[in-house]
């Protein structure tokens, strides 16, 4: 589950998109057991002593008590839910390129850069890693980076050059033994070399790229940038001498990690003595909350957000994510090979039926989106939708019918004597998600397709979507930054992309989603990845269902941490208000 709180907010600009289990996101606006409504959510969120009506939050604002550092406590313990550590504790590989990962990643290693407002923009640099990040030549593209002299890696090490040129070349797509989520703007460059200095650093692109910017948002270490150790050396081992940041690991399991102001930090003094987080299914963690085993939790439920108002001294925190839910179709497994299969059960897929069980008992507006690159309040964004891919079961049992099915008499379809017959795949035992399988099924009952429900261990997610082992899954995707959706088009449509959970795709695909990152214009941006994802959506490998609001739980007093749209807060800020 997303813990609705970013630290540095591009902490891994690199790795574009990051999954999570589709329940994740949490949801918005439950009504209370009052008759009153608070006007509007204050920036600490409201206080479990109101029993009215819950406040829609802007989406302009933050909603994380955003504090200085000079009102937050020095001292204390954070204590947090997750529902997954590890196993591949490389957040900048396919592998480990989760949400999850993200949040431990944040508090332990390098993140180069930052920005403090809700829309994204501008992007600054962390001055505890960079002192400066400026274009100096424009033909050729050449972007230079000033490194803070005091940064080192923890085995004591500068942290110079040789860092950028080990980042590159482990995601800059020449190498196949590599597995990055993105090759987006790695594989524009031409050279990473020296500067004046070992701690300057010339990155020199072959044709343009835009946004530059956020081309390097963290950084591998050089010790560990062999492609072995790049994907299979971090599995179950974090790996602290390879890191750099206010934290660092003190103990770690499958079921619990705890982190230690890094005495080799050198920046700012990390506000909290030690995080802890405990590994738990999402309806463990809500009753961890009300029994005071952990410090923050987010909803998805009307029951979750319940639970949550009855805590005394808690407050609620509520704001737009960033966070799109998305259904994949697993394109390699039959019959889902076949488009024309993939076309009718997203006819036949009722995403207004589907979010009202998501949404059951809470007044969030989740309307079905058109993409699942630009969030609907950013400007630019469009319905890139199939006009075909409407629901409409008469249109999938043509669809069907088409392509050589017949309906038998048992009331599904079938070709070549073999009955149409898929799985969707869902993770834990949350009450929610078990109704929304069985309203998928049903929804495909109509359309006469045969679905078989498969529930894996929230844990496994990972595993699951790495190996490829499902058909139909629901699944989301949270985007780090307001410009993700440039690095986000190739990640996700590339035929060969290692984040295509749908391995579908074509050429013309591979051409049109990588037109943007050569643009400087936002709008000429968005137009492209628009145009790109139009064609992409055609393939009917994946559907966007919905973006949920961000929905916290956090025991009073908790400071920078909650929903804060793109903005983020430094890990060494986060604490307990004075």
């Amino acid at each position: 589950m997303n813990k609705t709180r970013k630290l540095t907010a591009l902490a891994a600009a690199t790795a574009a998109l990051a999954m999570l289990l589709a329940g994740c996101g949490g949801a918005s606006n439950g009504n209370g057991n009052g008759s009153s409504s608070a006007s509007a959510e204050p920036p600490a969120g409201i206080d479990s002593s109101y029993t009215g009506d819950l406040p829609m939050p802007k989406v302009t604002e933050r909603y994380d008590n955003h504090q200085s550092r000079d009102n937050v406590k020095d001292g204390g313990t954070l204590t947090l839910s997750i529902t997954e550590v590890g196993p591949n504790w490389n957040y900048l590989s396919s592998d480990g390129n989760t949400g999850y990962m993200s949040e431990l990643w944040s508090w332990y290693q390098p993140s180069l850069l930052m920005t403090d407002q809700v829309n994204g923009s501008p992007i600054k640099v962390n001055p505890d890693f960079l002192t400066d990040m400026k274009l100096v030549s424009k033909d050729p593209m050449v972007v230079q980076y000033d490194i803070n002299p005091k940064a080192k890696w923890n085995d004591g090490s500068d942290i110079d050059w040789t860092a950028f040129k080990a980042t590159w070349e482990a995601n800059n797509g020449s190498n196949p033994d590599y597995n990055p989520p993105s090759t987006d703007g790695f594989d524009r460059i031409a050279s990473v070399e020296q500067g004046d200095s070992p701690k300057q650093v010339k990155v020199t692109y072959k044709t343009p790229y835009y946004p530059w910017q956020e081309v390097f948002g963290t950084l591998v270490n050089p010790k560990a940038a062999d492609p072995k150790t790049f994907t299979q050396g971090w599995v179950k081992n974090p790996h602290n001498e390879w890191a750099a940041g206010p934290y660092k690991v003190d103990s770690f399991s499958d079921s619990q990690v705890t982190f230690v102001p890094n005495e080799k930090w050198w920046g700012n003094k990390p506000k909290l003595d030690k995080i802890v987080y405990k590994q738990m299914a999402d309806t463990a963690s809500i009753n961890a909350f009300q029994n005071g085993e952990i410090d923050a939790v987010s909803a998805s439920t009307k029951d979750d957000i319940k639970a949550i108002r009855s805590v005394k001294d808690a407050q609620l925190r509520i704001g737009y994510s960033t966070t799109t839910r998305v259904l994949e179709y697993n394109g390699k497994s039959k019959p889902l090979d076949d488009l024309q299969v993939r076309k009718a059960i997203t006819q036949a897929f009722d995403a207004n039926t589907y979010n009202n069980v998501q949404f059951q008992g809470l007044n969030w507006k989740a309307e079905q989106p058109g993409s699942e690159l630009l969030l609907p309040f950013q400007k630019g964004y469009e319905n890139n939708l199939p006009a075909e891919a409407k629901y409409n079961v008469d249109n999938a049992k043509k669809t069907l019918e088409a392509d050589g099915y017949k309906m038998g008499k048992d009331g599904y379809y079938a070709k070549g004597g073999k009955t149409l017959e898929i799985s969707f795949t869902f993770f834990g035992d949350d009450a929610t998600q078990q109704a929304l399988a069985n309203a998928y099924q049903a929804m495909m009952k109509k359309a006469g397709i045969k679905v078989k429900v498969v529930n894996v261990a929230e844990s496994k997610l990972s595993d699951t979507v790495t190996s490829g082992n499902y058909q139909v899954l629901p699944m989301a995707w949270q985007a780090p930054s307001a410009m993700t959706f440039v690095v986000s088009a190739p990640q996700l449509y590339t035929s060969d992309g290692p984040s295509n959970f749908t391995y579908v795709g074509n050429a013309k695909i591979d051409k049109l989603v990588k037109v943007a990152g050569g643009l400087s214009d936002y709008d000429e941006q968005t137009k492209a990845v628009n145009a790109a994802e139009k064609e992409a959506l055609k393939l009917y490998g994946t559907i966007p269902v919905s973006n949920p609001a961000s929905y916290l739980g956090a025991k009073k007093g908790l400071a920078n941490y909650g929903p804060s749209g793109f903005a983020g807060n430094l890990p060494q800020d986060i604490g307990w208000q004075k």
